[in-house]
């Protein structure tokens, strides 16, 4: 009956120290994740241009030549745009920034629309339309790609 006892006891101090394990590793693992989130901040264009291109051979159905294409304009673009967050990053007039961001924006679909079929390109409009939505969270208000 005895080792019965002491054998309950040792599992439960066990027990309680996995949990205090499992707990630690949780927290330093969720505070590693946010750390990285705040690296994700650090714009990439190569990455972004790649993972967008991959993005939109599969959701408008490019062809190989409209992939490469459109990979080269993603990136040109999107080295403008972190050219032009650097040279805004202590601009305060947020009508300048937007409407360079728009400027932006326009120059960046007339080279898409370029390379896309006009079926594609209703794709690719409807699409932008809903990644907009979703980052307002299905309200109105700016902002988009």
């Amino acid at each position: 009956m005895q080792s019965n006892l002491l054998i309950i006891q040792l599992k439960t101090g066990f027990m309680k120290r996995l949990e205090f394990l499992l707990v630690l590793v949780l927290i330093g693992t969720t505070m590693a994740m946010a750390q990285d989130r705040g690296g994700q901040r650090q714009f990439n264009p190569e990455e972004m241009a790649k993972r967008q291109t991959a993005q939109f051979k599969t959701d408008l159905e490019l062809n190989d030549t409209q992939a490469e294409k459109m990979e080269k304009v993603l990136l040109a673009s999107y080295k403008e745009m972190g050219a032009m967050r650097q040279e805004m990053s202590g601009e305060e007039d947020r009508t300048k920034m937007r409407e360079k961001m728009t400027e932006w924006r326009t120059n960046q679909q007339k080279e898409i629309k370029k390379i896309l079929t006009d079926e594609q390109f209703l794709k690719y409009e409807k699409l932008m339309e809903e990644r907009r939505a979703n980052r307002r969270g299905g309200a109105g208000g700016g902002g988009g790609q």
